[in-house]
């Protein structure tokens, strides 16, 4: 039996190290401008911080391959039905009933923001159970990976977070195109999805929903005016702290949260917005190609291409929301707005895929394996 000492080496071997490089300077411009913000704020981004380094070590250190059979069944099921307790126990903020308290100690969870790890790995257990042909997947199997998806997406969407929905909903069938669907079931999709968009806003939106639309289309809603003046007033090269009042005379709503890329935009002007932007580019892109590296191993390509997909669409939803190109929703910038829970669920999926990367060969290190290939060697 190996040693926890054979474990740490094999593991810290094969990290991604990449990966973590280049969350740094993402890590280090955020809690820059969170000090300039407030600096208690920034006391408490160092908490986060430090809340996920923990998170991201335990999800690493986690024998996933070992369990995944029946971790993953079960923490889907716990978490939908967690996602089905807000509708009765649920406590409401902003009119939005999203958040489950836990009795004793006041604090409180958000249930929606857990699902996104559940259905990644559920996608990722299935499907490395049964990897798609040549020719991607049919049309049952297609239904069957769908119904992962779309269930927690209903009962999401109804809270109302119609926002944190379509996350999920775009994340899960990103995964979906990238490990390999039949083509003509997307050119199905594509279609019946075109025909029932004016059915879906007409029908299944809320009044705010279509109001924060019709912002979009025609006149900014006053945050995103604000946001606006904001990057504008940055110009090129951006302004000095005393200078950037939109931010600092509280112009900007929440500013070190939803609208922090507005802040930076005041602060660090064009070229600094295009860092930024230029950092999660290459970011995303580095979890392509370790999806595309891995193509064999489907938990790997899962959860790469999954963490892609969930950067790729807070970050665009976000940056678009800012300049007035997108509805307002209330998707942060991801590990770069100040908050806790948006930013530990990254920790641990980031967690997690280190770990499927660093024991992609594992079952050539497992007991049983060593048993089979010494009763092969005896014959």
């Amino acid at each position: 039996m190996e040693s926890w000492f054979d474990f740490d080496k094999r593991i810290f071997k094969h990290f991604s190290y990449l990966l973590i490089l280049q969350l740094i300077p993402l890590f280090v411009i955020s809690s820059y401008l969170v000090y300039e913000i407030n600096p208690h704020l920034y006391n408490k981004q160092m908490i986060y911080y430090f809340i996920a380094a923990i998170v991201f070590f335990v999800s690493a250190f986690i024998p996933w391959r070992r369990i995944i059979w029946w971790f993953v069944p079960i923490f889907y099921v716990a978490n939908l039905g967690l996602l089905i307790a807000v509708e009765f126990i649920g406590k409401s903020i902003l009119g939005a009933k999203r958040w489950i308290e836990i009795p004793g100690i006041g604090v409180t969870i958000q249930p929606s923001e857990f699902i996104k790890v559940a259905v990644i790995m559920m996608l990722g257990y299935l499907i490395s159970r049964k990897p798609p042909d040549e020719k991607g997947y049919g049309l049952l199997d297609f239904i069957k990976l769908s119904i992962v998806i779309i269930i927690p997406f209903i009962i999401i969407a109804k809270e109302p977070d119609l926002g944190t929905a379509l996350v999920l909903l775009i994340a899960g069938y990103g995964i979906l195109f990238i490990v390999g669907i039949n083509w003509k079931i997307w050119v199905t999709l594509a279609i019946l999805a075109g025909a029932g968009a004016p059915l879906v806003y007409e029908y299944g939106l809320k009044p705010y929903q279509k109001t924060r639309i019709q912002d979009a289309l025609n006149k900014p809603s006053y945050q995103v005016r604000q946001a606006l003046i904001a990057i504008g007033s940055g110009g090129l090269e951006g302004k000095s702290k005393k200078e950037a009042t939109q931010t600092q005379l509280k112009f900007l709503p929440v500013s070190s949260t939803d609208f922090i890329f507005a802040y930076l935009g005041e602060r660090f002007g064009f070229k600094g917005m295009l860092t930024v932007i230029g950092l999660y580019i290459l970011l995303i892109f580095n979890l392509l190609y370790i999806s595309a590296k891995y193509a064999n191993d489907y938990l790997i390509k899962t959860f790469a291409s999954g963490l892609a997909f969930l950067l790729f669409v807070y970050m665009g939803v976000n940056i678009y929301m800012i300049i007035g190109m997108a509805p307002v929703v209330g998707l942060p910038l991801p590990m770069f707005s100040h908050g806790g829970t948006s930013f530990i669920i990254f920790a641990v999926i980031f967690g997690i895929l280190q770990n499927l990367i660093a024991f992609k060969d594992y079952s050539r290190y497992t007991s049983d394996s060593k048993i089979i290939m010494q009763t092969k060697d005896f014959h």
